[in-house]
């Protein structure tokens, strides 16, 4: 049988109020207080920043503050910024790829919770992951949606709520984002 964390990494229905998921979302507040009370040029930075996120590349940064559920469930690929004042709910997996660059005060959210309003009312939702090419630009305060998809090479302006999956070299603007042109 699967733990609650298990369930959770795995894109099922979970329980948020699990003692093992609420120690994972414990860990990393704990390292974020750590993490945003720094610079960029803390020597320090780059370790407190890979314990939150163990595979991000050195070539890639986020600026601080950040804030995200768990941290071990985002992937950044190389050469990648995320600005300032970023929330990542992460319970689903956040993917960034190659050369993206987000903008600052934007918000990737995977959790999804129950439609039913007598199954929202316990603690449970499940967790749809947000995947983003290479080569992308997201313009501030963006809003990315459970489960979305953003090819690679687009533009997503800024304002914007993505509720969709976005296909490769388009830029897409308003809420609900919707593509205006194609890039390529």
């Amino acid at each position: 049988m699967k733990s609650e964390l298990e369930k959770m990494l795995t894109g099922e229905l979970y329980n948020f109020h699990d003692p093992e998921v609420n120690a994972a979302f414990g860990r990393s507040k704990e390292i974020l207080v750590r993490l945003n009370n720094m610079t960029r040029r803390d020597p320090e930075f780059p370790k407190v920043l890979r314990e939150l996120i163990p595979d991000m590349p050195e070539s890639s940064t986020i600026s601080v503050p950040f804030y995200c559920d768990v941290g071990f469930t985002i992937k950044v690929g190389e050469h990648s910024f995320i600005n300032k004042n970023c929330t990542f709910l992460d319970s689903g997996g956040i993917t960034i790829g190659n050369y993206t660059k987000i903008g600052p005060n934007c918000g990737f959210y995977t959790p999804q919770h129950p439609i039913n309003y007598l199954e929202r009312r316990k603690p449970i939702e499940t967790g749809m992951p947000i995947k983003i090419g290479d080569d992308c630009w997201i313009g501030g305060s963006v809003t990315i949606c459970p489960g979305v998809t953003i090819g690679d090479r687009c533009i997503i302006a800024a304002g914007s709520v993505v509720t969709k999956d976005i296909p490769d070299d388009c830029m897409a603007a308003g809420n609900p984002a919707v593509v205006k042109k194609k890039l390529l």
